[in-house]
Protein backbone atom coordinates (compact mmCIF):
# COMPACT_ATOMS: atom_id res chain seq x y z
CA UNK A 1 0.00 0.00 0.00
CA UNK A 2 2.83 2.44 0.86
CA UNK A 3 4.50 1.90 -2.53
CA UNK A 4 1.13 2.44 -4.22
CA UNK A 5 0.63 5.78 -2.39
CA UNK A 6 4.21 6.92 -3.17
CA UNK A 7 3.71 6.23 -6.89
CA UNK A 8 0.50 8.22 -6.85
CA UNK A 9 2.23 11.11 -5.03
CA UNK A 10 4.99 11.25 -7.66
CA UNK A 11 2.41 11.27 -10.46
CA UNK A 12 0.47 14.02 -8.68
CA UNK A 13 3.61 16.18 -8.35
CA UNK A 14 4.22 15.89 -12.10
CA UNK A 15 0.63 16.89 -12.83
CA UNK A 16 0.91 19.94 -10.58
CA UNK A 17 4.11 21.09 -12.30
CA UNK A 18 2.63 20.81 -15.78
CA UNK A 19 -0.56 22.57 -14.71
CA UNK A 20 1.42 25.42 -13.11
CA UNK A 21 3.12 25.99 -16.47
CA UNK A 22 -0.14 25.97 -18.42
CA UNK A 23 -2.05 28.15 -15.95
CA UNK A 24 0.72 30.73 -15.45
CA UNK A 25 1.49 31.26 -19.13
CA UNK A 26 -2.19 31.11 -20.03
CA UNK A 27 -3.19 33.83 -17.54
CA UNK A 28 -0.12 36.08 -17.87
CA UNK A 29 -0.29 36.10 -21.67
CA UNK A 30 -3.76 37.70 -21.68
CA UNK A 31 -4.38 41.46 -21.40
CA UNK A 32 -2.43 44.14 -19.57
CA UNK A 33 -3.45 44.77 -15.92
CA UNK A 34 -1.58 48.09 -15.93
CA UNK A 35 -4.29 49.53 -18.18
CA UNK A 36 -6.84 48.80 -15.43
CA UNK A 37 -4.81 49.38 -12.27
CA UNK A 38 -2.98 52.60 -13.21
CA UNK A 39 -4.75 55.95 -13.46
CA UNK A 40 -5.33 56.79 -17.15
CA UNK A 41 -3.92 60.27 -16.48
CA UNK A 42 -0.63 58.92 -15.13
CA UNK A 43 2.56 59.88 -17.02
CA UNK A 44 5.02 57.41 -18.54
CA UNK A 45 7.28 57.46 -15.47
CA UNK A 46 4.42 56.45 -13.18
CA UNK A 47 3.36 53.72 -15.59
CA UNK A 48 6.93 52.40 -15.84
CA UNK A 49 7.24 52.46 -12.03
CA UNK A 50 3.98 50.52 -11.66
CA UNK A 51 5.09 47.94 -14.23
CA UNK A 52 8.39 47.46 -12.38
CA UNK A 53 6.67 47.16 -8.98
CA UNK A 54 4.37 44.45 -10.36
CA UNK A 55 7.33 42.62 -11.90
CA UNK A 56 5.82 42.87 -15.37
CA UNK A 57 8.97 44.42 -16.85
CA UNK A 58 10.72 41.03 -16.77
CA UNK A 59 10.49 38.35 -19.48
CA UNK A 60 7.64 35.90 -18.98
CA UNK A 61 9.92 32.94 -18.30
CA UNK A 62 11.70 34.88 -15.53
CA UNK A 63 8.33 35.82 -14.02
CA UNK A 64 7.41 32.13 -14.01
CA UNK A 65 10.72 31.18 -12.41
CA UNK A 66 10.17 33.70 -9.59
CA UNK A 67 6.62 32.43 -9.20
CA UNK A 68 7.75 28.78 -9.07
CA UNK A 69 10.54 29.36 -6.51
CA UNK A 70 8.17 31.39 -4.32
CA UNK A 71 5.40 28.80 -4.69
CA UNK A 72 7.69 26.12 -3.28
CA UNK A 73 7.75 28.14 -0.05
CA UNK A 74 3.97 28.63 -0.10
CA UNK A 75 3.92 32.13 -1.62
CA UNK A 76 1.74 32.39 -4.74
CA UNK A 77 2.18 36.16 -5.09
CA UNK A 78 0.34 39.26 -3.97
CA UNK A 79 -2.83 40.74 -5.38
CA UNK A 80 -2.11 43.49 -7.90
CA UNK A 81 -5.06 45.55 -6.67
CA UNK A 82 -4.84 45.16 -2.86
CA UNK A 83 -1.26 44.06 -2.20
CA UNK A 84 -2.54 41.29 0.07
CA UNK A 85 -1.10 37.78 -0.46
CA UNK A 86 -3.29 35.90 -2.95
CA UNK A 87 -3.55 32.84 -0.72
CA UNK A 88 -4.70 34.98 2.20
CA UNK A 89 -7.50 36.46 0.09
CA UNK A 90 -8.60 33.00 -1.07
CA UNK A 91 -8.42 31.43 2.39
CA UNK A 92 -10.61 34.22 3.76
CA UNK A 93 -13.38 33.14 1.36
CA UNK A 94 -12.69 29.40 1.28
CA UNK A 95 -14.62 28.33 4.43
CA UNK A 96 -17.88 29.70 3.02
CA UNK A 97 -17.42 27.86 -0.29
CA UNK A 98 -16.35 24.61 1.39
CA UNK A 99 -19.33 24.78 3.70
CA UNK A 100 -21.70 25.30 0.79
CA UNK A 101 -20.12 22.50 -1.26
CA UNK A 102 -20.14 20.03 1.66
CA UNK A 103 -23.80 20.77 2.41
CA UNK A 104 -24.79 20.31 -1.24
CA UNK A 105 -22.94 16.99 -1.55
CA UNK A 106 -24.45 15.79 1.73
CA UNK A 107 -27.92 16.50 0.34
CA UNK A 108 -27.07 14.70 -2.91
CA UNK A 109 -25.70 11.60 -1.12
CA UNK A 110 -28.36 11.34 1.59
CA UNK A 111 -31.23 11.53 -0.92
CA UNK A 112 -29.60 10.34 -4.16
CA UNK A 113 -28.35 6.88 -3.15
CA UNK A 114 -31.54 5.69 -1.35
CA UNK A 115 -33.79 7.02 -4.13
CA UNK A 116 -31.60 5.45 -6.83
CA UNK A 117 -31.51 2.18 -4.91
CA UNK A 118 -35.29 2.12 -4.64
CA UNK A 119 -35.69 2.95 -8.33
CA UNK A 120 -33.32 0.09 -9.19
CA UNK A 121 -35.06 -2.44 -6.95
CA UNK A 122 -38.62 -1.46 -7.98
CA UNK A 123 -38.13 -0.18 -11.56
CA UNK A 124 -41.77 -0.67 -12.61
CA UNK A 125 -43.38 1.06 -9.64
CA UNK A 126 -44.96 4.50 -10.01
CA UNK A 127 -42.70 5.93 -7.33
CA UNK A 128 -39.59 4.72 -9.20
CA UNK A 129 -40.86 6.24 -12.44
CA UNK A 130 -41.54 9.50 -10.61
CA UNK A 131 -38.01 9.47 -9.18
CA UNK A 132 -36.49 8.99 -12.63
CA UNK A 133 -38.67 11.74 -14.13
CA UNK A 134 -37.54 14.07 -11.34
CA UNK A 135 -33.89 13.20 -12.02
CA UNK A 136 -34.32 14.36 -15.64
CA UNK A 137 -35.44 17.76 -14.33
CA UNK A 138 -32.35 17.89 -12.14
CA UNK A 139 -30.16 17.50 -15.23
CA UNK A 140 -32.04 19.77 -17.57
CA UNK A 141 -33.04 22.83 -15.52
CA UNK A 142 -30.44 25.64 -15.52
CA UNK A 143 -28.88 26.35 -12.13
CA UNK A 144 -29.51 30.09 -12.26
CA UNK A 145 -33.21 29.60 -13.11
CA UNK A 146 -33.73 27.05 -10.31
CA UNK A 147 -31.99 29.42 -7.89
CA UNK A 148 -34.26 32.29 -8.83
CA UNK A 149 -37.35 30.06 -8.51
CA UNK A 150 -36.24 28.87 -5.06
CA UNK A 151 -35.88 32.49 -3.93
CA UNK A 152 -39.23 33.39 -5.46
CA UNK A 153 -41.11 30.51 -3.77
CA UNK A 154 -39.43 30.06 -0.39
CA UNK A 155 -38.29 33.63 0.28
CA UNK A 156 -40.72 35.95 -1.50
CA UNK A 157 -44.02 34.02 -1.53
CA UNK A 158 -43.75 31.83 1.58
CA UNK A 159 -41.21 33.89 3.53
CA UNK A 160 -39.72 30.77 5.10
CA UNK A 161 -36.04 31.21 4.25
CA UNK A 162 -33.75 34.23 3.67
CA UNK A 163 -32.77 34.80 0.04
CA UNK A 164 -29.16 35.99 0.41
CA UNK A 165 -26.17 36.10 2.73
CA UNK A 166 -24.55 33.59 5.05
CA UNK A 167 -26.32 34.38 8.34
CA UNK A 168 -24.85 34.16 11.82
CA UNK A 169 -21.47 32.41 12.10
CA UNK A 170 -19.52 30.97 15.02
CA UNK A 171 -15.84 30.12 15.35
CA UNK A 172 -14.91 26.43 14.99
CA UNK A 173 -11.15 25.83 15.39
CA UNK A 174 -10.60 29.46 14.40
CA UNK A 175 -12.77 29.21 11.25
CA UNK A 176 -16.10 31.00 10.89
CA UNK A 177 -18.86 28.47 10.09
CA UNK A 178 -22.60 28.98 9.78
CA UNK A 179 -23.89 25.41 9.99
CA UNK A 180 -23.71 25.46 13.80
CA UNK A 181 -26.36 28.17 14.10
CA UNK A 182 -30.04 28.00 13.25
CA UNK A 183 -29.82 31.28 11.35
CA UNK A 184 -26.84 29.91 9.41
CA UNK A 185 -28.81 26.80 8.40
CA UNK A 186 -31.72 28.92 7.21
CA UNK A 187 -29.32 30.83 4.95
CA UNK A 188 -27.49 27.68 3.81
CA UNK A 189 -30.49 25.55 2.84
CA UNK A 190 -31.52 27.28 -0.40
CA UNK A 191 -28.06 27.68 -2.04
CA UNK A 192 -27.03 24.17 -0.96
CA UNK A 193 -30.21 22.69 -2.45
CA UNK A 194 -29.71 24.62 -5.66
CA UNK A 195 -26.12 23.42 -5.95
CA UNK A 196 -27.08 19.83 -5.07
CA UNK A 197 -29.76 19.25 -7.71
CA UNK A 198 -27.47 18.20 -10.55
CA UNK A 199 -25.45 15.80 -8.38
CA UNK A 200 -28.63 14.46 -6.79
CA UNK A 201 -29.97 13.55 -10.22
CA UNK A 202 -26.60 12.08 -11.21
CA UNK A 203 -26.38 9.84 -8.13
CA UNK A 204 -29.97 8.66 -8.56
CA UNK A 205 -29.34 7.50 -12.13
CA UNK A 206 -25.92 6.03 -11.34
CA UNK A 207 -27.19 4.10 -8.32
CA UNK A 208 -30.26 2.84 -10.21
CA UNK A 209 -28.18 1.62 -13.15
CA UNK A 210 -25.68 -0.11 -10.87
CA UNK A 211 -28.41 -1.73 -8.82
CA UNK A 212 -30.20 -3.13 -11.89
CA UNK A 213 -26.94 -4.50 -13.23
CA UNK A 214 -25.99 -6.18 -9.97
CA UNK A 215 -29.43 -7.63 -9.20
CA UNK A 216 -29.26 -10.06 -12.14
CA UNK A 217 -25.83 -11.44 -11.23
CA UNK A 218 -25.43 -15.07 -10.22
CA UNK A 219 -24.14 -14.26 -6.72
CA UNK A 220 -27.37 -12.39 -5.97
CA UNK A 221 -29.42 -15.41 -7.07
CA UNK A 222 -27.18 -17.63 -4.95
CA UNK A 223 -27.66 -15.33 -1.95
CA UNK A 224 -31.43 -15.52 -2.39
CA UNK A 225 -31.24 -19.30 -2.73
CA UNK A 226 -29.39 -19.43 0.58
CA UNK A 227 -32.33 -17.67 2.17
CA UNK A 228 -30.54 -14.41 3.05
CA UNK A 229 -32.76 -11.51 4.00
CA UNK A 230 -33.25 -8.72 1.46
CA UNK A 231 -31.67 -6.20 3.80
CA UNK A 232 -28.47 -8.26 3.96
CA UNK A 233 -28.41 -8.86 0.19
CA UNK A 234 -28.82 -5.15 -0.50
CA UNK A 235 -26.49 -3.94 2.24
CA UNK A 236 -23.67 -6.43 1.71
CA UNK A 237 -23.86 -7.66 -1.89
CA UNK A 238 -25.53 -4.85 -3.84
CA UNK A 239 -24.23 -1.66 -2.24
CA UNK A 240 -20.67 -2.95 -1.94
CA UNK A 241 -20.51 -3.66 -5.67
CA UNK A 242 -21.94 -0.34 -6.82
CA UNK A 243 -19.86 1.84 -4.49
CA UNK A 244 -16.76 2.23 -6.70
CA UNK A 245 -18.41 4.32 -9.45
CA UNK A 246 -20.35 6.23 -6.79
CA UNK A 247 -17.15 7.07 -4.89
CA UNK A 248 -15.61 8.25 -8.17
CA UNK A 249 -18.51 10.54 -8.99
CA UNK A 250 -18.82 11.90 -5.46
CA UNK A 251 -15.12 12.77 -5.35
CA UNK A 252 -15.00 14.43 -8.74
CA UNK A 253 -18.28 16.25 -8.27
CA UNK A 254 -17.23 17.54 -4.85
CA UNK A 255 -14.29 19.22 -6.54
CA UNK A 256 -16.59 20.51 -9.25
CA UNK A 257 -19.07 22.13 -6.89
CA UNK A 258 -16.20 23.91 -5.11
CA UNK A 259 -14.64 25.09 -8.36
CA UNK A 260 -17.84 25.99 -10.19
CA UNK A 261 -20.12 27.30 -7.45
CA UNK A 262 -19.74 30.77 -8.96
CA UNK A 263 -23.30 30.95 -10.32
CA UNK A 264 -24.96 29.80 -7.10
CA UNK A 265 -22.79 32.11 -4.99
CA UNK A 266 -23.67 35.03 -7.24
CA UNK A 267 -27.44 34.36 -7.14
CA UNK A 268 -27.60 33.94 -3.35
CA UNK A 269 -24.86 36.53 -2.59
CA UNK A 270 -22.93 33.79 -0.81
CA UNK A 271 -19.56 35.27 0.27
CA UNK A 272 -17.36 32.52 -1.16
CA UNK A 273 -14.42 32.20 -3.53
CA UNK A 274 -16.56 32.53 -6.67
CA UNK A 275 -17.19 36.24 -6.08
CA UNK A 276 -13.46 36.79 -5.50
CA UNK A 277 -12.62 35.06 -8.77
CA UNK A 278 -15.11 37.16 -10.75
CA UNK A 279 -13.72 40.39 -9.28
CA UNK A 280 -10.13 39.26 -9.98
CA UNK A 281 -10.93 38.46 -13.61
CA UNK A 282 -12.56 41.86 -14.07
CA UNK A 283 -9.43 43.58 -12.70
CA UNK A 284 -6.94 41.21 -14.39
CA UNK A 285 -5.56 40.47 -10.92
CA UNK A 286 -3.30 37.72 -12.25
CA UNK A 287 -1.76 36.43 -8.98
CA UNK A 288 -5.21 35.82 -7.47
CA UNK A 289 -6.47 34.09 -10.64
CA UNK A 290 -3.40 31.86 -10.86
CA UNK A 291 -3.51 31.04 -7.15
CA UNK A 292 -7.21 30.19 -7.34
CA UNK A 293 -6.85 27.93 -10.37
CA UNK A 294 -3.81 26.14 -8.95
CA UNK A 295 -5.58 25.55 -5.66
CA UNK A 296 -8.48 24.02 -7.57
CA UNK A 297 -6.04 21.82 -9.51
CA UNK A 298 -4.36 20.78 -6.24
CA UNK A 299 -7.74 19.95 -4.79
CA UNK A 300 -8.66 17.73 -7.76
CA UNK A 301 -5.27 16.01 -7.55
CA UNK A 302 -5.76 15.29 -3.84
CA UNK A 303 -9.32 14.07 -4.42
CA UNK A 304 -8.09 11.68 -7.12
CA UNK A 305 -5.33 10.50 -4.81
CA UNK A 306 -7.83 9.75 -2.05
CA UNK A 307 -10.10 8.01 -4.58
CA UNK A 308 -7.24 5.81 -5.76
CA UNK A 309 -6.52 4.80 -2.17
CA UNK A 310 -10.22 4.07 -1.59
CA UNK A 311 -10.31 2.02 -4.81
CA UNK A 312 -7.41 -0.10 -3.63
CA UNK A 313 -9.19 -0.66 -0.31
CA UNK A 314 -12.50 -1.61 -1.97
CA UNK A 315 -10.85 -3.76 -4.64
CA UNK A 316 -7.23 -4.90 -3.93
CA UNK A 317 -6.91 -6.10 -7.57
CA UNK A 318 -6.52 -2.43 -8.61
CA UNK A 319 -3.46 -2.04 -6.37
CA UNK A 320 -1.93 -5.26 -7.69
CA UNK A 321 -2.56 -4.27 -11.31
CA UNK A 322 -0.93 -0.87 -10.72
CA UNK A 323 2.15 -2.54 -9.21
CA UNK A 324 2.39 -4.90 -12.19
CA UNK A 325 2.18 -2.01 -14.67
CA UNK A 326 4.94 -0.10 -12.85
CA UNK A 327 7.43 -2.98 -13.22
Amino acid sequence: MLAFILRRLMQSTGVLFVMSLLVFFGVYAIGNPVDILVNPNADQQDIARAIAELGLDQPLHLQYWHFLTSALSGDLGRSFSTGIPALELIFQRMPATLELAAASMAIAIVFGIPLGLYAGLRPESRIAKGIMAGSILGFSLPTFWVGLMLIMVFSVWLGWLPPTGRGDTVELFGVAVSFLTLDGWSHLLLPATNLALFNLALLIRLTRAGTREVMVQDYIRFARAKGLRDSRIIGVHVLKNILIPIVTIVGLEFGSVIAFAVVTESIFAWPGMGKLLIDSINQLDRPVIVAYVLLIVLMFVLINLVEDVLYSMLDPRIRLADAGAAR
